[in-house]
Order: C-alpha cells, then structure tokens, then sequence
C-alpha cells in the first residue's frame, strides 16, 4: 500500500483559500487515482474531488464545484487540492486517498490507502 500524508490544512475565514498537499511513498504513484474525502464532525465521510492516475479526469461533487480543483503532480509523487471562495461548511477533517479508479461516481470504498487527515476550518 502506498503511505499519505497529507499538510496544508487549518484555519481560514469565510471566502478564503486553502491549498491542500498530500505526499505519496511507498508505491507507484502515477498507477493510482487519487481523491480528497472530508469529514465533518457528526457526519458521513463524504467526497470532496478525485482525479484519475494520468490526471485527464476529474470529479467533483455538486457542492464543491466551480470552487475546488484537485490536481496531481507524478513527479513529486503528490496531489493537491485548491479551495477557493471557501464556506464554514467547508469545515471538515479532510483525508487523501489512493485508489485504482472509480466507475460512475468515486466511492469511499474505491480507495484502499488513506492518509491521517488534516483540519479545515472555515470561520466568520
């Protein structure tokens, strides 16, 4: 399995940004479909973006969309996630995860390594 880790996390106001990181060991990076997951407390986990292993596909739920982009970088065995015009249901622990791809949509069960997680908090 590959290791994650992810960084970039922590507190910003309403309509801010953020960039998430998560660095990939451990495997061959460029084999996998990466996605961001997020969590909020007292709530399923749920997608926040993936992005296909060569990077040509990506997705993104409805409520993230036109704000959020998730990109790869197979050099540095890393993918990135970009949050803009942020909201505080935005707040979450957000988890990378690898996977080898997804069918219709990208399922939690799609993804078989995950990192620890890192904090967004949005506030006003």
């Amino acid at each position: 399995q590959v290791h994650l880790v992810e960084s970039g996390g922590g507190l910003v106001q309403v309509g801010g940004s953020l960039r998430l990181s998560c660095a990939a060991s451990g495997g061959t990076f460029s084999s996998y479909a990466m996605a961001w997951f997020r969590q909020a407390p007292g709530k399923e986990r749920e997608l926040a973006a993936a992005i296909s292993w060569s990077g040509v596909s990506t997705y993104y739920p409805d409520s993230v969309k036109g704000r959020f982009t998730i990109s790869r970088d197979n050099a540095k065995n890393t993918v990135y996630l970009q949050m803009n015009s942020l909201k505080r249901e935005d707040t979450a622990a957000y988890y990378c995860a690898a996977g080898r791809g997804w069918g219709g949509r990208p399922l939690t069960e799609d993804f078989g390594s995950w990192g620890q997680g890192t904090q967004v908090t949005v506030s006003s």
